[in-house]
């Protein structure tokens, strides 16, 4: 770990380091730690364990360049940031490492933990019910997370049902947006519509980002065996049209479902 902070320092380093690395700033730096989180997930997901490790390196630089550039700004360094979660961990498992009983469900754990999570806010000064969703976030999991937490005091729907009932709303609501030809009012209405289904999602207990992931994953399966097709003719999808590539998503469909 040391090596690694020090390597940061070089690059970092006005007089020798790289030039690339000296002009980044957080705002540079984000967009890279959220990817490279993307990329832990990714790995994950296709089980690719033997990328994990390199994977987990690459996303372990996006805390130690973050630090680096907290240190010389005089604001906090890598020490901190360990210190920080430490004192986290220890107080959010008091059954751990505290006086409480071990004996509870991992229900009355989750209780617990949000219980602890509210007190630090509070601590924060976020005295609203919203306060400290990160605007960071992607869109899909935050609508989850704002809806989570209205939900816990009392504003939200009694059941999917009526979650669907406002779906039905919301695209009649998309369609007349459309026809407006007013394209700000098209979008607010399509982001409404997104915000709903994240809603329904949440009273189904999906998760919305997974879901999205696994229609994502079928899209490029199903597409590529389009192409494998084409290609078999010696064709590619350019030399095709909608109906013959339609046909063979429905044969790529059935060979999946056996």
């Amino acid at each position: 770990m040391g090596r690694l902070l020090a390597i940061m320092a070089a690059l970092r380093d006005p007089e020798t380091g790289c030039p690339w690395d000296i002009e980044q700033d957080f705002a540079s730096i984000a967009p890279y730690t959220i990817e490279e989180a993307h990329e832990v997930a990714d790995a994950i997901a296709r089980k690719a364990w033997e990328e994990l490790p390199g994977e987990l390196g690459d996303l372990l630089l996006q805390v130690v360049f973050h630090a680096q550039m907290a240190d010389e700004a005089g604001m906090f360094g890598f020490a901190d940031v360990v210190g920080h979660v430490t004192t986290k961990m220890i107080d959010r498992h008091p059954h751990i490492f505290g006086d409480e009983s071990r004996d509870k469900s991992a229900e009355q754990q989750v209780r617990d933990w949000e219980a602890i999570k509210a007190r630090e806010r509070a601590a924060k000064a976020e005295r609203g019910v919203l306060d400290g969703v990160a605007l960071g976030l992607p869109a899909l999991t935050r609508a989850l997370k704002l809806q989570n937490r209205a939900a816990r005091v009392g504003f939200d729907w009694p059941g999917p049902q009526d979650v669907l009932n406002k779906i039905a709303e919301e695209s009649r609501e998309l369609v007349e947006a459309r026809d407006s030809a007013d394209h700000t009012h098209l979008t607010e209405e399509f982001g409404d519509l997104l915000f709903v289904m994240a809603n329904l999602a949440r009273h189904l207990d999906i998760d919305p980002e997974e879901a999205l992931r696994m229609a994502n994953a079928k899209f490029t399966r199903r597409f590529r065996a389009i192409e494998a097709a084409l290609a078999a003719d010696g064709r590619r999808p350019e030399d095709s049209d909608l109906a013959e590539m339609d046909q063979l998503w429905d044969a790529a469909k059935a060979a999946e479902r056996g």
